[in-house]
């Protein structure tokens, strides 16, 4: 049986823009409802909120705050007590230098999620472009691998698919670790979405399913500023594609080149990045700075309907409530 297509696996109506006098494009997905092992996400209602962990003395942002075992668990406790769903656990960037070997990556990750696991039920993901690291991962407790070479290593797909975990699909042009000086596109929101288009179909081909299936333009990663602003603006080509977009956007470089912001001052420009993400169909949010994303995410979903004011007081008369409202339940258990 041929893999579904781009064309017949997009759901109807999925590339209409939003209706008019409403402020958000909701793509028609077609699994909504994702589990991560105990937790389940419909992302018709919610999105998630991702920290980032990196295990890395060498990450653009942190640069090595949390690369101490205790520091990484201590900060994915925090994160997770200031509002986060999911933690993103890496041991090894993207960014051009040298490649770790898989015990060397694995050392770095696996303690931070065993512990991780012990301690809570929340979604953990492994940023990790090695197969055996993934597995190692899985084995471990991670929910979910955040692949950001974009299924450059086919066996990737193998080691998810027989898992059931789900699989972030990350477009990129450069292997990984590796310099691509000067990215060039003559239409980037097309050109990264057919790439994601092929490696779905390559990933459905080895065999994972679309309900694993996660899908990240790749802000950044071998693109410049005007080509990243492009894709937020128009993300909303890459939702119609019907799997949950991932948008990861904080604190990057075009943010700070758009501000003129060095890296420590590029909060307000993260967050206003993420809401434009949000409202164009991005369902996961991968951030640096998680209290006050948490208040992005929030105040977003209630504008969108999905969440109920904490209370309700001003000009409400005789009516005021004092107490906390009820809140529809975000992750379902």
């Amino acid at each position: 049986m041929q893999p579904p297509t781009r064309e017949t696996r997009e759901p109807p109506g999925a590339t209409a823009a939003a209706t008019p006098g409403t402020t958000t494009y909701e793509p028609a997905l077609l699994h909504p409802v994702h589990r991560f092992g105990s937790r389940i996400i419909d992302f018709r209602r919610q999105a998630a909120l991702m920290a980032i962990i990196n295990r890395t003395p060498d990450s653009f942002y942190d640069t090595g705050r949390t690369f101490g075992l205790e520091a990484a668990i201590d900060a994915s406790m925090a994160a997770l007590a200031e509002g986060a769903d999911w933690v993103d656990i890496g041991g090894q960037p993207f960014a051009p230098g040298t490649c770790l070997s898989t015990r060397e990556e694995a050392d770095r990750v696996i303690p931070v999620i065993t512990e991780v696991r012990q301690r809570s039920d929340t979604i953990i993901s492994t940023d990790t472009f090695n197969p055996e690291v993934a597995r190692l991962s899985i084995k471990a407790g991670a929910n979910a691998i955040n692949d950001t070479s974009g299924l450059r290593n086919p066996d990737m797909a193998a080691a998810v698919a027989e898992s059931g975990a789900h699989l972030i699909i990350t477009h990129s042009l450069a292997p990984p670790r590796s310099a691509w000086p000067r990215p060039g596109y003559h239409d980037v929101v097309g050109e990264v979405r057919d790439f994601l288009c092929r490696k779905i179909d390559e990933a459905l081909r080895l065999g994972v399913s679309e309900e694993q299936i996660i899908i990240d333009p790749g802000h950044d990663l071998n693109k410049n500023t005007l080509h990243s602003l492009e894709l937020t603006r128009c993300l909303g080509r890459i939702a119609a594609l019907g799997f949950p977009v991932l948008a990861a956007v904080s604190n990057k470089d075009f943010i700070g080149e758009t501000l003129g912001k060095a890296k420590d001052q590029r909060v307000e420009g993260s967050l206003a990045a993420a809401v434009i993400c949000l409202l164009n169909g991005a369902r996961i949010l991968r951030m640096h700075n998680i209290a006050a994303a948490a208040a992005a995410l929030h105040l977003t979903e209630a504008v969108l309907g999905w969440r109920n004011p904490v209370s309700l007081q001003h000009n409400m008369g005789h009516h005021k409530m004092d107490e906390p409202v009820p809140q529809p339940s975000r992750v379902l258990l």
